[in-house]
């Protein structure tokens, strides 16, 4: 802590190579240090802390902002934030930004920091602060004054260029160092598509080279994983303008590693004493309108269809569905939990501007269960979905994940009890298998609260698969019920869960988690079968038999092609085992197999192999 009084603050602030100060709850710049209450509580913002770093990064953003209007007159600015990983600013042009322009803005950038301008606040009046961005034609920054309700605005200036901020920023744009514009895009502005289409500008900085370098290294790594590019090259899905945005065509491989994915589901699920259920696609509006869908997701729901004078919906959800079934028959409670399971295929609109290869989609496959169970089976069921999350997750790769517990929001339904109830049962159940999380307060859903499991990816990137959700809104929406000991009509409690989410967005995920190089079990061909030459076909053809036979996914490739070119085809399929047969191997039977990562094995046998295979499958390495 820095006393606010001290005569040579500000000199041992620089020399602890601090950009801001932390004014007890505010942040405010360097040079304010001089007028601040001698008895706050002062504490350096350095680039090593995130704090820090959102503000280096934000003054980049400005420095941007001054260079394209250096080079770009007529731009009109709009507004520049940090972001995670960098910042970005919006500018409204006639024409699109080029890659050319991107490196001349970059190279206006580098003569603004060598200028080592200071960022100086001013703060004046509202109708001041109109006035003068309404004469410089910046008619954004009016906008966005004329909706602020203080009286006064501050703005900050460097080098002449002037814009509308809270800051703070660091002292002088000589300050920062390592930084790249990284690329543009579209951008409505306030990101309403009823507004005008804004250019957007991405760029990133750090306080070193190697940082930076770091960094771009990663997003190389990003773009060679990036689950759009691998599903053309390893034909495993396309999207097609002629069927419509946003809805997956699974190619033979792609829908080879689904069938792998579904059969492990369900038959895990049928281990879990789940009940699996087949739902249609649409339904009468009526459910809609009872389940509360139709008010709460209207903007996502589909037109809906007329059909023999009624009107039917496209389902956005698979709950009433289920609800439907468990109503056909009177329940016990006995019966309960009563555990149903579906891979559920729905239909929500999404703007085009959202959609995003197989993680922002109109039409995915839910991996969707509801549960149905008193009040006091709850702690126990959510920590089984919990135990069953996590070994599913696992099995699939993942190992490491951040998780939330969201708790009651302002507007909600259910009595204060019950809801006491359920997140004391989320929270037994987290901390039953140790599972650290975080609160999120006042995120859980309108009708109960929730946890919800984000897995890292091998790229340490955070993906939201897994939620578990307790309702106490549809059960009592549809009148859900079950007979107790007391020979008396109770309402169950519904926990709704998914494990993966979507299969769309679940094998986007584990395209990129793998870069494609799926482990065996999951791999759609699992073994190459590569003949030398000709004469080694029957050879060859019998072995390729013998592996489909025993369950095998095999691909072959008997033709006149050198090896070396099939063994480089096979490794471009990343195809986990290429079988090499030559002269050799048809005479002893013995077969040579190459793994993916170069590597030579040697079998005696295709019996050994088979046996090497299987156990390799089964444990789902």
């Amino acid at each position: 802590m820095i006393e606010a009084n001290a005569v040579d603050a500000l000199r041992r602030l620089k020399k602890m190579k601090a950009l801001a100060l932390k004014v007890d709850s505010q942040y405010v710049d360097l040079n304010a240090v001089s007028s601040l209450n001698k008895n706050a509580e002062i504490r350096p913002v350095t680039l090593n802390s995130k704090d820090g770093l959102d503000i280096y990064r934000h003054s980049t953003s400005h420095i941007m902002a001054h260079a394209v209007k250096e080079l770009f007159p007529n731009a009109r600015v709009t507004i520049g934030p940090a972001t995670e990983d960098g910042f970005y600013y919006d500018f409204d042009v006639e024409t699109p930004f080029t890659p050319d322009d991107l490196a001349a803005i970059e190279k206006q950038m580098r003569r603004i920091i060598k200028q080592n301008s200071p960022f100086v606040r001013k703060v004046v009046s509202k109708e001041e602060a109109v006035g003068l961005f309404r004469n410089m034609g910046e008619l954004y920054k009016v906008e966005i004054i004329e909706g602020i309700k203080d009286d006064e605005v501050s703005l900050y200036e460097e080098g002449g260029f002037v814009d509308l901020c809270r800051g703070p920023h660091v002292p002088s744009t000589g300050m920062i160092g390592s930084f790249k514009l990284l690329k543009t895009a579209g951008a409505y502005w306030r990101g309403d598509e009823k507004n005008k289409m804004l250019q957007r500008i991405y760029g990133t900085a750090f306080g070193t080279d190697a940082e930076l370098n770091n960094f771009l290294a990663y997003l190389e790594e990003v773009k060679r994983r990036d689950h759009r590019r691998l599903g053309k090259e390893l034909d495993l899905f396309s999207i097609s303008e002629d069927i419509g945005s946003g809805l997956i065509l699974w190619h033979p491989n792609g829908a080879m590693i689904r069938k792998t994915i579904e059969d492990f589901w369900r038959e895990e699920h049928i281990k879990a004493d789940y009940k699996l259920l087949y739902t249609p696609h649409i339904a009468k509006i009526n459910l809609w309108e009872r389940s509360g869908h139709l008010d709460f997701y209207r903007d996502n729901m589909y037109s809906p269809m007329e059909v023999e004078g009624a009107d039917y919906e496209i389902k956005p959800m698979n709950c009433p569905f289920h609800i439907a079934i468990y109503k056909s028959a009177l329940r016990s409670y006995r019966e309960l939990p009563v555990r149903y399971a579906e891979l559920g295929t729905v239909y929500r609109f999404e703007r085009s501007g959202v959609l995003h290869g197989l993680m922002r989609v109109r039409g995915f496959t839910q991996d969707d269960a509801h549960i149905f169970c008193r009040i006091d089976q709850i702690e126990d069921e959510i920590m089984s979905v919990l135990d069953f999350t996590l070994f599913v997750l696992k099995t699939f790769g993942f190992e490491n994940f951040d998780v939330y517990l969201s708790t009651r929001p302002d507007k909600f339904v259910g009595s204060l009890e019950n809801w006491e109830i359920a997140t004391n049962a989320l929270k037994k159940a987290l901390e039953s298998i140790k599972l650290k999380y975080e609160i999120d307060p006042g995120e859980g859903v309108f009708y109960g609260p929730k946890i919800d499991i984000k897995v890292k990816d091998s790229l340490n990137r955070q993906w939201q698969c897994s939620t578990v959700q307790v309702d106490f809104n549809l059960p009592e929406r549809f009148d859900v019920s079950y007979r107790g000991s007391d020979d008396r009509e109770h309402m169950p409690i519904m926990i709704h869960r998914a494990l993966m989410g979507s299969l769309e967005r679940f094998f986007g995920v584990l395209i990129e988690h793998y870069g494609g190089a799926f482990p065996l079990w999951l791999a759609p061909v699992q073994v190459a079968v590569l003949t030398i030459s000709e004469r080694h076909a029957d050879a060859a053809g019998d072995l390729s038999k013998f592996l489909r036979r025993g369950g095998i996914r095999v691909e072959n490739d008997f033709g006149n092609d050198k090896i070396g070119y099939k063994i480089r085809q096979t490794s471009l399929m990343k195809i986990p085992y290429a079988l090499l047969l030559g002269d050799k191997e048809a005479d002893t039977g013995c077969i040579t197999v190459r793994k993916r990562n170069g590597d030579n094995l040697s079998f005696a046998g295709k019996e050994e192999l088979m046996a090497f295979l299987k156990e390799e499958i089964d444990g789902k390495a």
